[in-house]
Formats: C-alpha cells, sequence, structure tokens
C-alpha cells in the first residue's frame, strides 16, 4: 500500500530537491533558472495583489509570485498559487487554435512553482507543478499536469541516490531482455542495433553505457518543459514530460515520462485515449486512437494509430503501425503493419517491410523458452496468417506464402518466394521471385520509400535502391548456393570439395542445362528432415548475375559521365575486392570500416553519441562513392566469372547488355501491373472495363509505368552518349 503523507501547507511548492541531492553553492532553483534563464520578471504591486484576491485567487505566499511588464490581474481569475510562480507578459488577446478560442492568461487552476511565458492561456488545469511553459501556449481542461525531482523524461538514466532498478530499459530483439539499451532523446536506429549486436564485447557494451550516463549526467531536479505554441486540451495526465513546440495533444490518458520532439517544420501530434509511458518522440509523429506504447522509441515521422501496442520497441523513420501488436522489437524505417491481428515479437526487423493481417512473427510460445528471436533483412513481407518459428532468418526481400512454418528457417538466398509445400511435405524456396513475377512493385517500393522519407534533415543516408551492397553481396553469395545446390543434387562433383562442386554448379548453370524436369535440393534452409526444393534454378541464377552486372554497369555510366576514364577507374580499384557491408539502422556501412570505428568508441577516441552520430553522418556524405566502388568492384568480378575483363572494348557491349536489360525491367513492370487487367477474375466485379479503368484507373495512365517508360528514354540517351565516346 501508497503511503500517504501528511506535510504543513506552508511547505507546499518548495523543497523539490531534497537537501542532500542540492549541489555545494546551488539551490532549489538553479536547474530551473538555466532551463528559464529570463531575468526580467517583477514583484506584484499591493494593488494587483489586492485585485487577484477580488478575482478569486489564492497565494501561500504573493511575494512568490512573479510576473513581467504586461500584465494585467483580470486576466488572472479563481487560481491558487503555491512557491515559486513566474508569470510572462499577458497581452489582452485570446489564442485560437482550430476552433477553440480561449481567452490568454491563467483561469481555474491550480499552480505550484512553475514559469509561464509571454501570452499562455491556461485553462482549468486541476494542477500543475515544476513545469516551464513557453510562449503563446494553450492548456486546456487537463487534470494533472506534475514532476518530480527525479524525472527523467524517457531517457534511460539513473539520478543521484537512485537504485539501478529505476533505470529504464527496452528489452530489444530478445524477450528475455539480454539485449537491452539505455534510451536516450536522439537515440538513431544505427545505435541501437550495434549496442543489441555486440553483447561478446564487454567493453564495447559499457562504454555504450557510459556515453548515455555521460550525455545527461545524474543531477536531480529538472523541471518539465513545454515548448511554445503548444496545444493541450482535454487530457487525464501528464508527469514528467519534455515537450517540444508546436506540439498538439488532445484527449490523452497519460504522458508519462516521456520526451516529445517537435518544431514548428515537424511537429507533433498525439491524439485520444494514448497512454505513452517511458518513451521518446521523434519529430513529426502522429499518435492516434487508443494507442498503448511503454518503453519505446518511434523515430521521426512515424505513426502509431488505432489501439496500436508498442512495448520495449524501436520503431524506426518513417513507419507505420496500426491496431496490432508489437513487442520486443527492433525496425528499421519504412516499416508498415497495419492490421489488428499482426504480431510481432521478439525481431530484428530490418526496414522496408511489410506485415500482413494474420502474421505472427516472432511468437515465442512456439519454442521451448522465450529467448529465440528473429531476424529480417530489408524488404521482408510475410504474406497473410503465416506463422514462423525462432530462430529463423531471412535475407533481402523474402515473401513469405501463406502457411505455418512449423521449423526453423535460414533463408539465404535474396528477392525469395518462399512457401510451405504440405502436400508433398517439403520446403520450396523460388529465389528472384520478385524479378520474374513482380518487378511493378520491386521498383515502385524503392521510389515510394524515398518519396515518403520527408525528415527535413537527411543526414543519415537511408538505402532504400533494391540494388545496393546488401543485396549484391547476398547475390554473390546465393549464386554460389544455387550452384553448389545444382551440384550436389545432380552429383555432378562428388568427393570434390565446396569450391569445386560450385565451381562445376556454375558450369552446368552458365551452359544453360534445362533443369526443369531435376529436383534441385538447397541443404541448411530448413531444420528439419524433409527436403528444402529450389524452383526455377536456372532463371534465378541468370538473373542475380544480370541484376550484379546490371548494378556495376549503372555505377560505371555515371562515373564515365563525370569524366573519369576507363583507365583511371580501373587503376583506382587495382588490387582491390569487393567488401562485405552491413546494415545498421538503414544505412549501410563497409564491415571494416564498421569495426574500426567500434574500436575507436572502446578505445575512446570517439568519446559521445554526437561523436558517433558525426560518424554516421560522415559516412552517409561518402556513401555514393563508397557504393559506387562496391558496384564496379562486384561489376569485375562477375566479369572474371565469366572469363571476361574490363576493358574498352568490353565497353560498348556492357552498354547494350545494361540497355537491354533496362528495357526488360520496363517490360516485366508492365507485364504484372497488366496481368490485373487481363485476369477475368480480377474484372467480374465491374460491370464493364469502362467502370473497372474509373474505379483502378487506365493502364495506360499509371502514373508510375509512365514515368518509368520516360526515364527509360532519358536512359537510352545516356547509353548513346557514351558509346558515341567509344
Amino acid at each position: 500500500m501508497s503511503v500517504l503523507k501528511k506535510k504543513p501547507l506552508e511547505q507546499l511548492g518548495y523543497g523539490f530537491i531534497p537537501d542532500e541531492f542540492i549541489p555545494t553553492g546551488q539551490d532549489e532553483y538553479t536547474l530551473r533558472f538555466q532551463q528559464n534563464p529570463r531575468n526580467d520578471y517583477r514583484d506584484l504591486t499591493e494593488t494587483e495583489v489586492q485585485q487577484l484576491i477580488n478575482n478569486g485567487n489564492w497565494s501561500s505566499d504573493w511575494s512568490k509570485v512573479k510576473v513581467s511588464a504586461v500584465f494585467d490581474p483580470n486576466q488572472v481569475q479563481h487560481c491558487k498559487f503555491y512557491g515559486l510562480v513566474r508569470i510572462g507578459n499577458l497581452s489582452p488577446s485570446y489564442l485560437d487554435y482550430r476552433n477553440l478560442q480561449l481567452p490568454i492568461g491563467l483561469y481555474h487552476s491550480t499552480i505550484i512553482s512553475s514559469d509561464f511565458g509571454d501570452d499562455v492561456a491556461v485553462h482549468h488545469v486541476g494542477y500543475l507543478s515544476y513545469f516551464i511553459v513557453g510562449n503563446e501556449v494553450l492548456l486546456s481542461q487537463i487534470k494533472e499536469m506534475e514532476t518530480g525531482s527525479t524525472a527523467k523524461f524517457g531517457n534511460g538514466i539513473l539520478r543521484d541516490g537512485e537504485e539501478s532498478e529505476k533505470r529504464i530499459e527496452l528489452e530489444l530483439c530478445n524477450e528475455n531482455g539480454a539485449r537491452s539499451v539505455y534510451p536516450f532523446d536522439g537515440m538513431q536506429a544505427a545505435d541501437v542495433y550495434l549496442w543489441t549486436r555486440n553483447r561478446h564485447d564487454h567493453a564495447l557494451q559499457q562504454r555504450f553505457g557510459e556515453l548515455t550516463d555521460q550525455k545527461f549526467g545524474g543531477q536531480r531536479g529538472y523541471y518539465s518543459q513545454i515548448g511554445d505554441r503548444c496545444v493541450i486540451k482535454n487530457t487525464l495526465t501528464i508527469k514528467n514530460v519534455k515537450i517540444g513546440t508546436d506540439a498538439y495533444i488532445k484527449g490523452v490518458s497519460k504522458l508519462k515520462n516521456v520526451t516529445v520532439n517537435s518544431s514548428q517544420e515537424s511537429y507533433t501530434q498525439i491524439g485520444e485515449g494514448c497512454e505513452l509511458v517511458n518513451g521518446i518522440i521523434g519529430y513529426g509523429c502522429r499518435i492516434f486512437y487508443g494507442v498503448k506504447a511503454v518503453r519505446f522509441i518511434l523515430a521521426s515521422y512515424s505513426q502509431l494509430k488505432y489501439g496500436a501496442r508498442l512495448i520495449n520497441s524501436y520503431l524506426g523513420d518513417n513507419s507505420t503501425i496500426s491496431c496490432c501488436e508489437v513487442l520486443n522489437s527492433l525496425i528499421f524505417p519504412a516499416h508498415e503493419q497495419h492490421h489488428n491481428n499482426s504480431f510481432l515479437c521478439a525481431a530484428l526487423v530490418m526496414g522496408q517491410s511489410n506485415m500482413a493481417a494474420g502474421a505472427t512473427v516472432g511468437s515465442n510460445h512456439n519454442s521451448r523458452a522465450a529467448d529465440g528471436e528473429i531476424i529480417a533483412g530489408r524488404g521482408f513481407w510475410p504474406g497473410l496468417c503465416v506463422s514462423l518459428k525462432h530462430n529463423s532468418r531471412f535475407a533481402s526481400y523474402c515473401l513469405i506464402v501463406k502457411g505455418d512454418f512449423l521449423h526453423e528457417l535460414d533463408i539465404k538466398l535474396p528477392f525469395t518466394l518462399v512457401s510451405n509445400d504440405v502436400q508433398h511435405d517439403q520446403l520450396v524456396l523460388i529465389p528472384g521471385y520478385w524479378f520474374m513475377y513482380n518487378m511493378y512493385a520491386l521498383v515502385r517500393n524503392a521510389n515510394k520509400y524515398a518519396a515518403r522519407d520527408n525528415r527535413h534533415f537527411k543526414n543519415q543516408y537511408f538505402e532504400y535502391d533494391m540494388l545496393a551492397p546488401d543485396t549484391v553481396n547476398e547475390m554473390f553469395e546465393g549464386m554460389d548456393m544455387l550452384a553448389l545446390a545444382v551440384a550436389d543434387s545432380l552429383h555432378t562433383a562428388v568427393g570434390k570439395d565446396k569450391h569445386e562442386r560450385i565451381v562445376a554448379g556454375r558450369a552446368l548453370l552458365a551452359n544453360n542445362m534445362d533443369l526443369k524436369d531435376q529436383t534441385i535440393v538447397l541443404q541448411g534452409a530448413e531444420n528439419s528432415r524433409r527436403p528444402t526444393v529450389i524452383q526455377k534454378v536456372g532463371e534465378a541464377y541468370h538473373l542475380y548475375r544480370s541484376f550484379i552486372k546490371y548494378y556495376g554497369v549503372l555505377h560505371l555510366m555515371d562515373a564515365l559521365e563525370e569524366g573519369l576514364s576507363l583507365q583511371d577507374i580501373i587503376g583506382a580499384l587495382s588490387g582491390r575486392s569487393r567488401t562485405s557491408w552491413e546494415n545498421i539502422g538503414g544505412q549501410l556501412i563497409e564491415s571494416n570500416a564498421l569495426q574500426t570505428f567500434l574500436d575507436d568508441v572502446k578505445s575512446k577516441k570517439i568519446d559521445s553519441w554526437d561523436d558517433i552520430h558525426e560518424f554516421y553522418h560522415d559516412k552517409s556524405k561518402a556513401y555514393p562513392l563508397d557504393k559506387r566502388e562496391h558496384a564496379l568492384l562486384s561489376l569485375i568480378e562477375v566479369l572474371n566469372l565469366e572469363g571476361m575483363v574490363l576493358s574498352t572494348d568490353k565497353i560498348v557491349s556492357l552498354l547494350d547488355q545494361a540497355l537491354g536489360h533496362r528495357i526488360w525491367i520496363g517490360e516485366q513492370i508492365y507485364k504484372s501491373r497488366a496481368k490485373d487487367y487481363k485476369n477475368q477474375f480480377k474484372n467480374m466485379v465491374y460491370a464493364n472495363h469502362e467502370e473497372r479503368d474509373i474505379v483502378v484507373g487506365k493502364l495506360e495512365e499509371n502514373s508510375f509505368i509512365n514515368q518509368q517508360q520516360k526515364e527509360l528514354e532519358i536512359f537510352k540517351i545516356r547509353v548513346a552518349n557514351l558509346k558515341g565516346q567509344f
């Protein structure tokens, strides 16, 4: 049972910080005055005090109520003041926001030791203690607003004298808490990823904790803050909050221990029935209609809506979660999850992902203990009613067909359709499925995510392109896996080592051997005794190779158009080879550079989170050229696999191949969309084609397809110009 304490009334509004936690030379107002350094407040005159009393106001000590130059006692009515209260200018005006019009001043409120900026409208706030309120803020019909001396505003820190169990941690990627991190305002998905992934590196883990504590310090006594031009109305409880400017908060049940980032350009809105506890909310976020979020970080321009539950999770930039439940997950930017019956738990999802209705990804009820994990690369798309078992891992752009997957999966082939063939008791994979059957969605999604990236400061480069160092490296590995599977399934290199078997498989695939009647089995994709069958092996192998070559030629064209000679390009790459890359929070970084950076963190050469973020920004600036180098090295490598070299004589052929590939992509985009217009089952719900075109739009007027055709014409001109040089 809580202990209800009784203290003398004259102490109300004082002693905010216990005496033993006030540093020498400071008092309980030191931090308050640092947070609000304004010093033009004055004492009330005797006449003003009497007018305030006549207006139904009361104070335990009127000498502790300070006002600014522009003050009319008639704009303060039926209020009670305790402790030091400072009020800014009150002009004879009213504030108007979306038809809510309230006069400037303080009305029918109880106020304890708080500061107000100029022209605030405070109406019917039942209890407001230890707040610093900005200029032109509207507060209306709020039950209680309070602050404790140990307020942390959602940051995972400890104040002086607090026990370790008071620290807020996010238990990410695993329900057992062994990948926990300390959340903090400004935390990036990359920070979280690096912190959760390197558990074996105890020195690095210790440094991350030290940097977080160092960023904030442990001193008690910070006041809650509400930034300029905020509107908060019809709300029950607000406690220990830091709210930026221009935020709009209405009908909220509870905001407790939360930082809400907001600005004029990127304002945040929080709506009816929401309960948000122990969290950090980024700029430009939208949170509406019964959302419950506890121990969470919501990165910039993301949304929680319609009763979503977000617990012990990080949601990356430009993402949306509606209706459903997400627990213990780290989600990179551009994630979509809209359906009430989808469930995501104990997962690392690397962005550009979409969760369908009924998808259950990461339920630990299907494993022996609550310590399993799911890792999914970019473009992860589990279909309707997909159920996955811990532990499972998926390469980039895996699409999973409806079904219950009873065994752990390790799908290393990118752009793959994964299906459970119950009738034949086998797992079936179609690598390169997206290339073969839905190029429209694949290309459109990259454009869509880039267009939805609403960040005002894009100082961290999020990769949305389907062809990038991570996916291309996966396709190289995928080519080897397909070659090995072919060699082993056809017994063409029995007794040979792995490399020799891969070479034998490549030879069969390079010769376009007809494999339609052959059963190609992949080892290690599922933790079961049943076979994993790969379909369309030959098509997938050649598509991987074609897209790698296309990726390389695109960047070769950029380099040539910038005036670099082929000799300069080849010379700069001499002795170099394709490197591994890592997706850290939507940003791709070369693995060796990343390891050097982590070593610098451990050695204290990098000694703050700001320095860490500056590293991300520097690598983002360098990324286009680093990506180009990777693409050119990939081109050289794939040409070597074909027994060719990059030369002047080869350039024209490569340009022609790239143009042919680009034309093929355009055709596939059109075909994959045109299927919906030719399908009689799609058409049966319309009275005729005219009605269909009204409802879904005419195929020939499809803006995305037409844009792709325009880009193709530009590409043709580029190729022609470059060919003219050779």
